[in-house]
């Protein structure tokens, strides 16, 4: 960061003043307040005085201690007795107000606070809205554990350069903070508060920072998402109401968090999910677009189809960040639909959550899952048939009626996830329930090789099934399983997909299956018993060998997918090392780690030679016969018409070449754009210049061509 740039800095506690940096760089943080300094205190058993927070307040009456100050766990130094609230005083010196670019306050309580600096509020956990009177016996609508005891980060709250100035002076300072309790019964109330100081020159006044400190978020080159929570906690259920911004200026640009004009600022509903992933310290989030009564907001995010249904995926255990993203590309490659993934750094209020994909929710729509929209009303006829995406996946005991097991072994739960249980009318539940159970029942029975194809639409079983076996997919078959029937009319079958969560892919685990790139994952994941019998089936193998033939010879080139994972590493660039600054996970075990790499790039490298590994067992071990007929078996492809635009080189190395073949409707234009799917140019054929290519890096880019805004065609571009 220079004087130079354009940067602007949010007032954080207040979300509305906006200025530019016209002050140093931080060259070195220090601490001037620690937790276990010696604070003035008091306890809550009444309101204090309404001034108790400002500087000239009079605390020589009140008790002291060193801090933390409460009771419980562990983490405390000064042991008060149960109480709703405790109020805490301390002042600093300041010697030289213009060395000192902004500052922190960090925050590990238990189970709510207030936070203000020379009388002014700069910070507030789990409790009210900003500037909202805390009264001194007011519970938080929930409750919050401290975590630095327990090995955790606390929360931060930074003071840009923007509001430093208006707050602090050269001497005495004062900071106040009130801690309230969940319950006066709970069984612990703590708060350790730390308050530190951006240093813009390499002299050393103030203390060294705490050995776990990280420094505050100010931009990024990849799209940034703000959460404003308004001072509620994100629960795992319900979904809290919450303001989102978007802060996304294109490719090359950087992104400041406090943006005057974001791309998107709304409201949304938002909770945590996920299984495994809630213990993680880094959460997954799902989130709805909303308007402000509350309604479905559809509106494209980062480039995307519109939609209100969205998931942020925080990566933790996955040390390379793009397991997830890498497959959903390659499914988007090979398959009808898979979740389309945009990178981004997650801030949530004035914390600082790291790297994470922005993903579509699987649900029926025009753009995700195109199948016919089941209403209420559709309960006879062939509106009846269709429409139904299941999900193979743990039961929910919180649920009485999400699903049904099996009647086969190994008894496999069938969730309905959209429409959801509570969606359907009785006679749809029963409908494709009765329907599945067919379909187990025929693939039970002796001659299932010759019915299979009455229920199964074998092309997206086979994909489906690659792509899980590529990644070695610990989940594969058994959970986040998703499949969708079609209506009778439109062919009526059962469709596999999309494919889901990845993150364990690609050797990233340490239990109950060999981790390695050889051998095949099904045998160890698949429940239900029909995914084994159909790999039996002498034509499918057929069908799979020659498919994959197909697909190593395009999607799934094994240079194609190196230059696709480079893609993604280079495109999340700088932000990885904010992510493990502020998660110290790497040469650290996460569950379930089998490798555990000391730096980002082993962690790639681990991926990208495992990957390599996989596909040349695949290449020898791969199902069917090595005499299939391919041509036939795979003549729909090979009848497929020839492209009306040609692309060439390539490969290319700085010229690329669009042009016509044939007739086809000439008043379109290309759009160039990224595995993330952000545009990088727009021309009509022929018109492009050859040193606009050659400024692109080396890896792989996407083209389309579109009329009237349609596309009508596209494919890959590789710059070697």
């Amino acid at each position: 960061m220079t004087e130079t740039k354009r940067l602007y800095i949010l007032f954080s506690f207040l979300f509305t003043c906006f200025a530019s940096l016209g002050q140093s760089e931080v060259d070195h943080w220090e601490t001037v307040v620690y937790a276990d300094d010696v604070w003035s205190y008091r306890l809550g058993a009444s309101a204090p005085p309404q001034d108790w927070m400002m500087p000239d307040f009079d605390d020589s009456s009140w008790l002291t201690g060193t801090g933390g100050i409460g009771y419980g766990d562990g983490d405390d130094n000064t042991l008060i007795e149960p109480t709703h609230s405790v109020f805490l005083r301390i002042d600093f010196d300041l010697i030289d107000t213009s060395l000192i670019t902004m500052a922190v306050l960090h925050a590990d309580y238990d189970d709510a606070f207030v936070a203000y600096l020379n009388g002014v509020e700069i910070g507030r956990g789990n409790i009210g809205d900003p500037a909202a009177t805390l009264e001194y016996d007011e519970s938080p609508p929930i409750d919050h554990e401290a975590v630095l005891y327990n090995g955790g980060l606390p929360d931060a709250f930074p003071i840009y350069p923007s509001s430093f100035d208006q707050l602090v002076q050269e001497g005495q300072n004062t900071l106040a903070i009130q801690v309230n309790n969940f319950l006066i019964t709970s069984s612990d109330l703590s708060g350790n508060f730390f308050f530190s100081l951006g240093i813009n020159d390499s002299s050393f006044e103030y203390g060294s920072t705490p050995p776990w400190f990280f420094e505050p978020f100010l931009s990024s080159e990849i799209p940034l998402i703000h959460i404003l929570t308004q001072g509620q906690e994100i629960q795992n259920d319900p979904r809290i109401v919450a303001q989102m911004k978007i802060i996304d200026n294109g490719p090359g640009e950087l992104n400041f968090i406090d943006a005057l004009d974001p791309g998107y600022n709304g409201q949304i509903a938002v909770e945590i999910r996920g299984e495994s992933s809630q213990f993680f310290e880094k959460k997954n989030y799902a989130f709805e677009t909303q308007l402000e009564n509350g309604q479905n907001n559809n509106i494209s995010l980062l480039g995307m189809a519109e939609e209100n249904d969205w998931i942020l995926h925080g990566p933790y255990s996955d040390k390379s960040l793009i397991r997830n993203a890498l497959t959903f590309g390659i499914g988007n490659d090979v398959m009808d639909y898979a979740s389309r993934t945009r990178f981004c750094e997650l801030i949530i209020n004035d914390d600082y959550r790291g790297v994470y994909v922005l993903m579509e929710k699987i649900k029926q729509d025009d753009s995700r899952v195109d199948i016919a929209t089941l209403l209420p009303e559709d309960i006879e006829g062939d509106e009846l048939t269709g429409g139904y995406i299941i999900e193979i996946d743990r039961d929910n005991p919180d649920l009485e009626a999400d699903g049904w097991y099996s009647s086969f072994p190994l008894y496999p739960f069938y969730t309905f996830h959209d429409p959801g249980y509570d969606q359907l009318m009785p006679e749809q539940k029963a409908y494709i329930q009765g329907w599945i159970t067919d379909f187990e029942f025929a693939m039970n029975q002796s001659g299932y090789e010759s019915t299979y194809q009455n229920y199964l639409d074998v092309e997206s079983f086979i994909d489906y099934f690659l792509i899980n076996e590529l990644t070695k997919h610990i989940d594969a078959f058994k959970l986040s399983f998703y499949m969708y029937k079609q209506k009778d009319s439109d062919g009526g079958k059962l469709f596999m997909g999309p494919i889901w969560d990845f993150n364990l892919g690609y050797g990233n685990f340490d239990f109950a299956c060999d981790p390695d790139p050889e051998g095949w994952i099904y045998p160890c994941t698949a429940w239900p018993f029909w995914v084994e019998k159909i790999i039996e089936i002498e034509a499918v193998q057929d069908q799979m060998y020659c498919r994959w033939q197909q697909l190593r010879e395009d999607q799934l080139e094994t240079e194609i997918l190196m230059s696709r994972i480079d893609s993604l590493v280079d495109y999340i660039g700088p932000a990885a090392d904010r992510n493990f600054n502020r998660f110290d996970v790497l040469g650290n075990y996460v569950w379930p780690n089998v490798f555990i790499g000391e730096t980002y790039d082993e962690e790639v490298d681990y991926l990208r030679n495992w990957l390599d590994q996989r596909l040349f067992w695949m290449d020898q071990n791969m199902f069917g016969s090595t005499d299939a007929d391919c041509s036939e078996i795979l003549s729909a492809e090979a009848d497929q018409p020839t492209t009306a635009l040609k692309v060439y080189p390539n490969p290319f190395t700085d010229r690329v070449t669009f042009s016509f073949n044939g007739d086809m409707n000439r008043d379109g234009e290309v759009v160039i754009y990224t595995v993330m799917g952000e545009t990088l140019m727009r021309f009509r054929p022929m018109e492009v210049q050859p040193d606009e290519f050659s400024q692109l890096k080396r890896g792989i880019y996407f083209y389309q061509y579109r009329v009237d805004n349609q596309p009508v065609q596209q494919g890959k571009l590789i710059k070697e």
